[in-house]
């Protein structure tokens, strides 16, 4: 055994060695894995990572380490202490590297980074229902949302969105009915079914368009949200155009949304489209409540076989692709499009309905995901 001396200068020799391999180790951390590391940190609040967010705005190799820029998309301090620490956690902790440094560059808000600083006055929850394309039961899915919503004792508002399109006339069967004015610029909205309701379908005869450009309707829309009397109530459903236009930047702007439905089909055009749709809102810094599958699958009257006429799991392979959830899966039911054109969707004229059961559920799920404190 040698001399106590030189074990411990050994010892020294040793540490410092290691020192130096790691900090080796440290310096060849390619950006690439940086970025990698980067791509699992999720945004506070949200269930999508800070790349795709666009949080992320440089990165680049220092002195044995890394500058990380990020772009301060929030106003509170907590959101940034939070996501600066999942940030160093990615990469110190996780990755190894030796010295981090973490910049936050602020930004001047724009398009719906917005979003989340204005309440709708009287309004405790803004929920927005939309999809990427036409066709696909947007509408339906907004009506009886906003009536199974009601039927659980809630005060539900419903504002037609679509300008150009406007369905909510003849979804509820107001007929000629205009709503009253409540003063020089207000309105009040129409009450069927238990909800509240505000569209352009009451100010136009049935079959006339509407010929406006992107100005005119972000005014109506504006109009729509701020100045019709919709009074104290537990949410505002909110049926959006489809695609991803001025109608949905408006919103994100003009108000606070706590979270958006995509409506989509199974087959995979509705699903492409529907896609574009959730990554328009996680841009616009609005989070995603999840998907809802609508013509999921028919059932025989005559012999109760289930065919899925439209494909299967669309929804399913949208939702991981943007990590959320189905909420709901609507079947295709001939009940459901007799009773909407008669005026009356199905979730009042036919409550026990199997399509009605399935509405009550996403309208339980949609309620169980608000934020407690607004």
């Amino acid at each position: 055994m040698g001399p106590p001396g030189r074990a411990t200068a050994g010892l020294r020799f040793s540490a410092i060695v290691c020192s130096a391999i790691i900090s080796q180790v440290a310096r060849q951390i390619p950006v690439e894995a940086v970025f990698e590391a980067l791509g699992q940190v999720k945004y506070p609040g949200f269930s999508t990572d800070i790349l795709a967010l666009g949080i992320v705005e440089e990165v680049k190799p220092s002195n044995e380490g890394f500058v990380v820029v990020l772009r301060q998309a929030s106003e509170r301090d907590e959101v940034t202490q939070s996501l600066t620490a999942s940030v160093r956690k990615a990469l110190t902790d996780d990755l190894g590297v030796k010295v981090l440094d973490v910049q936050l560059r602020r930004v001047e808000a724009e398009l719906g980074e917005k979003t989340g600083r204005v309440r709708l006055a009287g309004t405790r929850y803004v929920v927005a229902v939309a999809s990427g394309k036409g066709g696909v039961g947007k509408s339906t899915v907004a009506a009886n949302l906003a009536v199974a919503l009601a039927q659980m004792g809630l005060k539900v508002g419903l504002l037609d969105a679509d300008i150009y399109g406007p369905s909510m006339a003849l979804m509820f069967g107001t007929g000629g009915e205009r709503p009253k004015a409540g003063g020089p610029q207000n309105l009040y909205p129409l009450e069927k079914c238990g909800v509240r309701l505000m569209s352009m379908g009451f100010f136009l005869d049935e079959r006339a368009p509407v010929i406006w450009r992107g100005p005119m309707v972000m005014g109506a829309l504006r109009q729509f949200l701020k100045d019709t009397l919709w009074g104290t109530q537990d949410f505002l459903i909110v049926d959006l155009p489809p695609g991803t236009g001025d109608a949905q930047l408006t919103l994100a702007q003009q108000i606070a949304l706590d979270g958006a439905l995509i409506v989509t089909t199974p087959q995979d055009v509705s699903v492409l489209d529907a896609t574009r749709a959730a990554r328009m809102f996680r841009q616009v810094h609005c989070p995603l409540l999840g998907i809802v599958e609508n013509m999921s699958f028919f059932v025989c009257p005559d012999c109760g076989e289930r065919d899925e006429i439209f494909g299967r799991a669309g929804a399913d392979r949208l939702a991981v692709d943007e990590g959320t959830a189905v909420l709901a899966r609507i079947p295709l039911y001939p009940e459901i499009c007799e009773s909407a054109d008669k005026g009356l969707p199905i979730t009042f004229a036919q409550p026990r309905h199997p399509a009605s059961q399935a509405y009550a559920r996403l309208a339980r799920s949609v309620l169980s995901m608000m934020p407690a404190d607004s």
